[in-house]
């Protein structure tokens, strides 16, 4: 049965934000795109079917559930996006739903991925019986209970995933890195062997990737900070070989600095790629100088932590 498309009104204000457009993405190439307006107020009126979107600032993305006749207000901060979000209006209880639930997922997987399988298992089962219950007894509209209960019934088998790469990531702490020999931007080619007695902070990514994008100015900065430091940085696009131009284009119109690489769309056909289980962008990693692993899934550049623990390491 074809889901009806009707009428959203949307308004946000979002303080300290990360850009002046907001994105809403979803299924079969839906994109909203809202810019703020004179009273610094992010506003907008749009034909949507019922469903899941995904609402982006630039930086930060949450989940967003829509429907007909929906009038949804945003309140955040985006400096702490997940902890302020607050919806008020039409459909201000499914969403405000999403956010805890996300926020659950979020703490669940911080505080279990290393625990054993067994007693993983038991925890998971438990957090899907505290889900049912909350989406059973709920003030929530009928067709987004049943979404939340399809998304509660298949999140087991994404968790599993989850925990298997987590658990192999964290078994990587202080191995020895497999090495890499992919193409740098002045045509040559560069091997992470080459860096042996420095650290090295590698990004992942790609041209078409937003989120990878986001991150360039903050790597950036980091690369003008640590300079004269014991360190390298080492960005290795995943691109597709067709977009090869692309990519030594954006490297030459934005000058991102480091040392740029071009893997020719290895993500699952060298052992780096596959050792590192690198299934989604933008991924980061920290490599001491012996070549041993310090982290397999590293801070991204704009996160504090990743600065306290890079002057930790470089003092």
């Amino acid at each position: 049965m074809e889901k009806i498309r009707g009428e959203i009104k949307f308004t946000a204000k979002v303080f300290n934000r990360n850009s002046d457009l907001l994105t809403i993405y979803g299924e079969d190439n839906f994109e909203e795109v809202i810019s703020i307006n004179k009273n610094e107020v992010f506003e907008a009126q749009f034909l949507a079917q019922q469903g899941i979107y995904t609402l982006y600032d630039g930086k930060e993305s949450v989940f967003l559930y829509l429907k007909a006749n929906f009038a949804l207000e945003i309140e955040v901060n985006a400096k702490e996006f997940y902890d302020t979000i607050k919806y008020k209006g039409q459909g201000a209880n499914e969403n405000n739903f999403i956010v805890q639930r996300s926020l659950s997922d979020h703490y669940f997987f911080e505080q279990n991925l290393n625990k054993d399988i067994e007693t993983f298992l038991v925890l998971l089962e438990a957090k899907k019986v505290s889900e049912m219950h909350a989406i059973e007894t709920g003030d929530l509209d009928t067709d987004f209970k049943k979404e939340m209960i399809s998304w509660a019934q298949n999140f087991k088998e994404y968790a599993l995933l989850k925990h298997e790469s987590g658990m192999h990531i964290l078994n990587l702490k202080d191995t020895l890195s497999p090495d890499f020999n992919y193409e740098n931007c002045n045509g040559g080619e560069t091997s992470l062997s080459q860096f042996k007695g420095k650290y090295v902070y590698i990004k992942v990514w790609a041209t078409y990737c937003e989120p990878c994008c986001n991150e360039i100015p903050y790597l950036q900065k980091l690369i003008e900070k640590y300079h004269r430091k014991n360190i390298e940085f080492v960005s290795i696009s995943i691109d597709e070989l067709v977009n090869h131009d692309k990519w030594m284009k954006m490297i030459d119109d934005i000058k991102p600095g480091g040392i740029q690489l071009f893997s020719n769309d290895s993500l699952h056909n060298t052992d780096f790629m596959n050792t590192y289980h690198i299934n989604t962008i933008p991924r980061f990693i920290l490599i001491d100088p012996s070549g041993n692993i310090v982290n397999a899934d590293a801070d991204r550049p704009s996160s504090a932590e990743l600065q306290i623990q890079l002057d930790s390491l470089l003092k």
